[in-house]
């Protein structure tokens, strides 16, 4: 080999070199904290999918997933200069002030091998506030759940046989105790580990008629060790969730959402398992949440009084930059996370682009940016369509209908498609309530256009390609922002076009069409 050639490899070698220890000192995340080794145990926890383990009494060595790595990720350490009603304010890492509720016994430091059973030396508790949403993340370890103190039914049945439950059913109410932390300190036995004033301040009401994770934490009382009795540890980091309007697409994001940002907002070194802490009955969106999480169960699926080293508690879907912009200005949009670590910009954002790269990532699917949609034959045309399904308990299995001739509309696209001689079009047929979750994503991370009527479907956009290029069909009785406004933060092409009524114009939705097209060599 001469001396050229080897020049040239030593400094590929070199630059690859500097480029991995450039992403790895980027996402110090899990290193921020310094949580006390015993709250990261990773064998001999009991913690296992109902699924597979409905009755959560067999020893099961569970393993928590890895974070992918995401072309789009930017650290999410705490940062005090991260301004008021910023993008990353309000998409990131906003949670700047630490409110220390109970703090770390000393005692805790010993090592948990020499009493499994035991809390190894009391709890702690502290939450971090968002001046900009106005709401908090909150963690905590040695905490107790007792199921028998949570009021609501079971939750994880098949849909079909629980039809006609009410959703008041479905939401916990939790007694006093529901949840409780081990203390040391004799004088705080039996108190409440927070005052109203605490609940007024850091996990305001606003709006929300029932806020759960306020209530869940008001329930929580301090206990001393004598009294702390569990039935099972779960060793690994949980997350615990009460989800609302379960069974839209629209909701559930916000929530996916909400359960990512508080998982890197916390530092966990790997993806933590999840509670649901509600009774509603299985759907198929919890395909999505199994993949973006290491396992899944719920609460009322635990025996008797279980115990976390570690517990998170997420702030509700409503509280998300998501929901809050349907009626408040956030002016941000979506940027290459690349351009932003050079030049900060806080009214720029790539955490959607994160999020959706995420998602695509935990169902295995490449997150290469550069990656370009286009088949072999040909850019693909998602039409997403809206179908008849039944969503929940209380139902009736029809879906209101948004565009009166969707048929017509996706038949006419269809038809022109085939003798398009620009280039060769493939027009998927995008049935989603016959679809798995994966099928789904990969339609959409597969798609140059994607075209729909309003409707919840449409949110999937979060997990399009950076290039792909939206067409919503909007009828005069829906126009709501929801998908123009996520195609602005996540910086994609966006199209609307605004009916008098709910008949499109079949000629009028391929004129746009052709010319989006056209914009894209095709």
């Amino acid at each position: 080999m001469n001396k050229k050639k080897l020049k040239i490899l030593l400094s590929l070698f070199a630059l690859n070199t500097i480029t991995l220890y450039l992403y790895f000192s980027s996402h110090p995340d899990h290193f921020r904290h310094n949580f006390p080794k015993n709250h990261y145990i990773t064998t001999g926890n009991r913690f296992s999918s109902s699924e597979n383990h409905p009755n959560l009494h067999s020893s099961v060595v569970s393993q928590s997933k890895p974070w992918p790595i995401l072309p789009s990720y930017l650290p999410w350490s705490q940062n005090s200069n991260v301004g008021w009603r910023s993008c990353e304010g309000y998409f990131g890492n906003g949670f700047t002030r630490k409110i220390d509720l109970l703090k770390t016994s000393p005692e805790i430091h010993r090592k948990v091998g020499e009493n499994r059973d035991s809390g190894g030396g009391g709890g702690w508790f502290r939450c971090f506030f968002s001046e900009t949403l106005q709401s908090s993340i909150c963690e905590g370890g040695v905490i107790r759940m007792n199921p028998e103190k949570i009021l609501m039914s079971k939750g994880g049945e098949k849909l079909e046989k629980v039809i006609g439950r009410g959703e008041e059913e479905e939401l916990p109410i939790f007694e006093n105790g529901a949840f409780e932390i081990e203390v040391n300190e004799r004088t705080k036995n039996r108190k409440k580990l927070a005052d109203e004033n605490f609940l007024n301040k850091y996990l305001p009401e606003g709006a929300i008629s029932k806020h759960t994770m306020r209530e869940l934490i008001d329930s929580i009382r301090l206990v001393g060790a004598n009294d702390f009795h569990c039935s099972e540890w779960i060793e690994e980091p949980s997350l615990l969730i009460t989800r609302f309007e379960y069974a839209n697409l629209f909701h559930t994001v916000t929530d996916w959402y909400s359960a990512y940002a508080a998982s890197r907002v916390t530092g966990l070194p790997s993806r933590p398992h999840l509670v649901f802490v509600d009774g509603h009955c299985e759907t198929q969106l919890e395909e999505t949440w199994r993949a973006l999480f290491s396992s899944l169960t719920y609460a009322k699926n635990f025996s008797g009084p279980v115990c976390f080293r570690h517990a998170i508690l997420s702030p509700l879907g409503y509280e998300t930059a998501l929901f809050k912009g349907l009626s408040e200005s956030i002016d941000c949009i979506g940027a290459p996370a690349h351009d932003l670590w050079q030049n900060p910009n806080d009214r720029k954002t790539a955490r959607l682009s994160e999020f959706g790269e995420m998602i695509r990532a935990a169902f295995g699917f490449p997150v290469d940016r550069q990656n370009i949609p286009r088949t072999v034959t040909g850019p693909n045309v998602l039409f997403v369509r809206r179908e008849d399904y039944l969503a929940h308990p209380r139902h009736g299995g029809k879906v209101q209908s948004r565009l009166s001739n969707e048929q017509e509309v996706f038949d006419s696209i269809k038809s022109w498609s085939l003798n398009h001689t620009e280039c060769k079009l493939n027009v998927i047929n995008g049935l989603f309530a016959h679809m798995s979750m994966k099928e789904q994503v990969r339609a959409i991370q597969d798609a140059s256009v994607i075209i729909g009527a309003h409707g919840a479907g449409l949110t999937h956009i979060v997990s399009a390609a950076p290039k792909a290029v939206i067409l919503e069909i909007i009828s005069s009785e829906y126009r709501r922002p929801h998908f123009a406004l996520i195609a602005h933060w996540k910086g994609l092409e966006y199209h609307p076009i605004d009916l008098e009524g709910s008949y499109a114009d079949p000629p009028v939705v391929i004129d746009k069409l052709s010319s989006i097209l056209r914009s894209l060599g095709c």
